[in-house]
């Protein structure tokens, strides 16, 4: 298993950060003009250049320093996305009910945490990995409990007791993003950083096992 450090990239860098989600289909173009498209990946990947984020000197050596700590490409981080890094709308707080997680079977007592995008035509479900501790709320059958742990090495509940055959599951929470640097080497210019020009910080997420 590739090495990871449980450590947030800096939350102050990364609000500037640019970028979002990517998606890898393949197109074939019909001799008629028609097109068949193919998912390759069933989930999509996130990438951002985070240099926008650094406005200062100091905050250029922080990162250079984050950078080491982590040998470049080889061992993933947190990333607290901008946009996207809670299971409620933005600006609203987390509410137990925010994600369906399952239901239950009267014996599971662990459930994924995911988040789903859409809705009417066909949603998709993001799993969430690393969630942020002391920020989940749960609830089963609509009620809302405190029975229960946030496993945050693997992105799960686990109840103390398994829920009834059928009762739902939920949770809101807020999480991070499993990134690692996407170059192993930074290009800093501090003429061009004093000139207002940023560096380039490309962060990617990867797949935890």
């Amino acid at each position: 298993m590739s090495p990871f450090h449980d450590v947030r990239f800096p939350t102050d860098i990364a609000r500037g950060a640019r970028g979002g989600p990517e998606r890898r289909t393949e197109i074939a173009t019909l001799g008629s003009g028609f097109e068949e498209r193919n998912a390759l990946w069933a989930h999509s990947r996130r990438r951002w250049d985070a240099g926008l984020g650094v406005r200062t000197l100091a905050q250029l050596q922080q990162v250079v320093a984050f950078f080491e700590e982590r040998r470049g490409r080889l061992v993933g981080f947190r990333f607290r996305d901008p946009l996207d890094h809670s299971s409620a709308l933005p600006g609203v707080g987390v509410e137990p009910a925010d994600q369906l997680l399952g239901a239950g079977d009267g014996e599971t007592r662990r459930f994924a945490l995911r988040k789903t995008y859409g809705g009417a035509f066909d949603p998709y479900r993001r799993p969430i990995r690393k969630p942020v501790a002391g920020t989940a709320r749960v609830a089963v059958g609509g009620v809302e409990t405190t029975a229960f742990a946030l496993d945050l090495s693997s992105g799960e509940v686990v109840l103390d007791a398994a829920p009834a055959d059928g009762a739902p599951v939920s949770a809101g929470f807020e999480f991070d993003t499993p990134v690692r640097f996407d170059a192993d080497r930074l290009e800093v210019d501090l003429a061009a950083f004093g000139a207002g020009s940023a560096p380039s910080v490309p962060l990617i997420e990867i797949r935890l096992a």
